[in-house]
């Protein structure tokens, strides 16, 4: 019940300061619409972007969309921003000031807002008071993640390019090698086949050729390769396999270089933009309207303290006679 009379009695006062009140809110609200007029306070204009990554893979636990995120948020990418649009002039910053780059970096992180949606996606945010600049911002932040992506998928298949090479002079130095044992042993043994050879070797020794061939073997020729077999047959076997294995090899690495030289060397985008940006047509800073209820509630507020205030000074004057 107190608290209900002291409801009317709060309501009696307003209504006795009525007039005092509306002049004091119009007043305020007169002065709230003057300070956040373009006089005061310079309208900025938003553009947005919202895009998925594409063709890049997670390094570690991380997402493809937190990766986007670390790089959209990187240092390279905000000084490229800032040095192509010369944001230390237009945001009226003295790069000769001993504080520059924390003046410029706060300035861009109030400008720029790079988040993640509840959907995985990347919501890009630039705010200027020039509408076409927050629009070319936006592109210019997705067009150099693509740049500074590709680079670094090009520096990595690079090293890897580097190392094939390697492998395959290494390969082809084993190859080489290879072959000149076994030319040794074709020119200077005349082992060429071994499996065909020591099966001839082995009839001629034994006399089991069929037919008028019988009688026309080469007896010297059959005891000297039948020797250089015996001696040699052996080489040529680890030689000859090896050389098949080593040619495999090869072929492998020429394979993975050949992956890694188009993968060095394609051009292809990183991103998959679902809302391109534009230049806005509206201001989106600062709301006037909410400038106006923030100011009108406050003064309000403030209003009726200080009629409290008095009124129980009042009070405690006529009290104390």
């Amino acid at each position: 019940m107190e608290k209900f009379f002291n409801n009317i009695n709060l309501l009696k006062l307003l209504v006795k300061w009525k007039l005092h009140i509306i002049i004091i809110l119009i007043f305020a609200g007169i002065l709230a619409v003057f300070f956040s007029s373009p006089l005061f306070i310079k309208p900025k204009y938003k553009s947005t972007a919202v895009l998925y990554p594409a063709n890049i893979s997670p390094y570690s636990d991380e997402s493809e969309t937190e990766q986007m995120l670390q790089w959209f948020n990187s240092r390279d990418i905000m000084d490229s921003v800032i040095q192509k649009f010369d944001l230390s002039k237009h945001y009226k910053i003295d790069p000769n000031d001993k504080h520059y780059y924390t003046y410029i970096i706060g300035e861009y992180y109030d400008n720029v807002s790079i988040s993640k949606t509840p959907y995985e996606s990347v919501l890009i945010e630039v705010m200027d008071t020039d509408p076409q600049l927050a629009c070319d911002m936006v592109n210019a932040i997705i067009d150099l993640y693509n740049v500074k992506i590709k680079e670094e998928h090009r520096q990595k298949y690079l090293e890897t390019v580097e190392f094939l090479m390697m492998r395959l002079d290494n390969k082809q130095f084993e190859i080489d090698s290879v072959e000149n044992e076994l030319y040794t042993l074709r020119t200077e043994y005349g082992i060429i086949d071994y499996p065909n050879q020591s099966r001839e070797v082995a009839r001629g020794f034994l006399r089991t050729v069929d037919g008028d061939n019988s009688t026309n073997i080469n007896t010297q020729e059959v005891l000297k390769l039948k020797k250089n077999i015996e001696e040699k047959g052996g080489e040529w076997v680890k030689y000859n396999d090896r050389y098949y294995d080593l040619i495999a090899e090869y072929g492998k690495y020429i394979i993975d270089y050949d992956w890694a030289i188009a993968n060095a060397n394609k051009n292809i985008s990183y991103t998959t933009i679902i809302s391109e940006p534009y230049p806005a047509d509206k201001k989106a800073y600062p709301v006037r309207w909410l400038i106006l209820a923030l100011t009108l509630i406050a003064t309000l507020f403030l209003s009726i303290i200080t009629i409290l205030i008095i009124e129980n000074y009042k009070s405690f004057a006529l009290d104390s006679k």
